[in-house]
């Protein structure tokens, strides 16, 4: 039996368009590949997460009516695809499997994620009974992505005489997640001896990108083949049953990749890329200031979208060395993208005189150097209002963690890609990309990092060296560990409470910073939730 993995990315929302995409992969499979079952990913037809979109009535009677086509449309082949269900006022998170043209089984997700950026408890009632289904002579049980991550629905498919688990997943990425899901299924094959079939969602959506990594396991728990990671496709395989043992051979070869930085990087790009074009912008356009985080942000955008359709905006102060604006140039030229220099000289000498009457008898301060960022901000933010471009924001997490940006400056923009990269973390990824191609001048590696809002301003003089700070800001965002456990780690009392004090003042801007693509284990956004207001303390 011949069985396809279609690794699609859907649009959240967008029914009519995710059944085009689903038919269109049908008629791919059945005419040109063959395939007897294809198996699509976790909530297919509406895009994951749906989020309150889910307590909209009309969403059902779209779906209705989309599963009603495909049904129409299953000649000759049989499909596996997920969707919401809704029975007697309850939602549940569904895996159809459509055969000889109608729907013949339906299985609910049993175990629902309520933790990180998950919460389904808040949309979905939990499934109480295993689903198995006949493919060929083959008994199969549907799950459904976190049900994979449990011991039980597993144990429980056995247990009701499963020969085979497939699983279909929106699972998002993060680093190293690749290695995570595949200590969790061979687990699951030693518990049960049974093989697996795992379909993965592929694409950005918000603040998520899914990786795709769609992947088999065989009966003896090897890990047969790894699809493409951020990457869409139908990947068949074949699947036998000899001796009451099942194997499977793939028809593609194995697609782990070892490299850190470029599974990060594909998934800044893909979800730049998604974030851009689902929202339906003319590409994008970046304030470029002779800085690494810009830098890398110019080369990921072209990646994602082209150079046509990236601008970049070069905006020197009086404080803007010339060797800032040489770099920018140089990269631009590297990337064969639209450049413009703009001095913010004239803006931000005309809001000094507006202000002087209200700052009389006041010493200079952050103020000023605000303002020059904020000039920069109203600059862009013009742009992208003629030309329907989406600015997007260059600031990294180290900076985003301690509040070390201007609101409505340099914070300003529809998307932050490396709202989740911890500085050392882009310098990895600008030395990645030099790698692959000489693109970024080695000087922007190089030079210590500087706003340039004032004389000889340098990052250090406010914070201290990153290969000390984003140790402390990894473990207390991402570890939680306290004040005291992060001393006895060996970092000094003089760093650790005023960069943990910056973390909790800091709140306030990050409510207000745009999205940006989840990375680690916890980013800043839905996965990380502190009040605003709040007068808690770690002594």
């Amino acid at each position: 039996m011949i069985i396809g993995i279609a690794q699609i990315n859907p649009y959240v929302g967008a029914i009519e368009k995710n059944k085009q995409l689903i038919l269109d992969c049908i008629e791919t499979a059945r005419s040109n590949l063959h395939v007897e079952t294809l198996i699509f990913p976790e909530l297919a037809l509406t895009g994951y997460p749906p989020e309150d979109l889910l307590y909209r009535p009309e969403l059902y009677n779209q779906i209705r009516q989309a599963i009603d086509d495909l049904e129409s449309n299953c000649q000759n082949i049989n499909i596996i695809f997920g969707y919401p269900r809704r029975d007697e006022g309850k939602i549940y998170n569904s895996c159809g499997y459509i055969k000889d043209g109608r729907l013949d089984a339906t299985y609910d997700k049993m175990v629902l994620p309520n933790y990180g950026v998950f919460d389904e408890v808040r949309y979905f009632s939990a499934g109480l009974q295993p689903c198995l289904i006949q493919l060929g002579d083959i008994k199969a049980s549907l799950t459904v992505c976190e049900d994979i991550w449990d011991p039980m629905p597993a144990a429980q498919a056995k247990q009701h005489g499963a020969e085979l688990i497939i699983n279909i997943n929106a699972s998002p990425f993060h680093a190293n997640k690749l290695s995570e899901r595949e200590a969790v299924l061979t687990a699951r094959n030693k518990e049960t001896g049974l093989p697996i079939i795992y379909t993965n969602l592929n694409g950005g959506q918000d603040e998520l990108v899914f990786d795709g990594g769609s992947m088999i396991i065989d009966s003896d728990g090897s890990i047969k083949a790894v699809a493409p990671q951020f990457k869409d496709g139908i990947f068949t395989l074949t699947l036998e049953k000899q001796n009451d043992r099942i194997s499977f051979t793939a028809d593609w070869t194995d697609n782990r990749d070892s490299s850190d930085s470029s599974s990060v990087y594909q998934a800044l790009v893909l979800a730049t890329k998604d974030y851009v074009n689902k929202n339906g912008f003319n590409g994008v356009v970046i304030g470029l200031s002779g800085g690494i985080d810009s830098a890398l942000v110019t080369c990921l955008a072209v990646d994602a979208l082209g150079a046509d359709n990236v601008e970049v905006i070069m905006m020197p102060s009086r404080y803007t060395a010339k060797m800032s604006i040489d770099d920018s140039v140089a990269l631009a030229r590297n990337l064969g993208i639209e450049h413009k220099i703009i001095p913010i000289e004239k803006p931000y000498s005309a809001f000094m005189e507006l202000l002087e009457p209200l700052f009389k008898d006041t010493s200079t301060d952050t103020t000023e150097e605000n303002i020059q960022a904020r000039s920069r901000g109203v600059i862009l933010m013009a742009i992208s209002n003629k030309s329907r471009r989406l600015v997007l924001a260059t600031g990294n997490k180290s900076e985003m963690a301690v509040g070390y940006a201007t609101l409505y400056g340099d914070m300003a923009g529809g998307f932050s890609p490396l709202k989740d990269i911890p500085k050392l973390q882009v310098y990895a990824l600008a030395k990645y990309i030099n790698q692959q191609q000489m693109l970024i001048p080695q000087r922007i590696i190089d030079r210590p990092p500087s706003a340039e809002l004032r004389d000889d301003q340098k990052d250090e003089d406010s914070l201290p060296p990153y290969d000390i700070l984003d140790p402390i800001l990894k473990m207390y965002i991402e570890e939680d560990k306290s004040p005291q456990q992060i001393i006895e780690s060996g970092y000094s009392k003089d760093h650790v409470l005023p960069v943990i004090n910056l973390v909790d003042q800091s709140e306030f801007k990050r409510r207000q910073a745009p999205p940006g693509v989840k990375i680690s284990k916890r980013a800043f956004g839905k996965e990380r939730r502190y009040p605003i207001t709040s007068g808690y303390r770690e002594s």
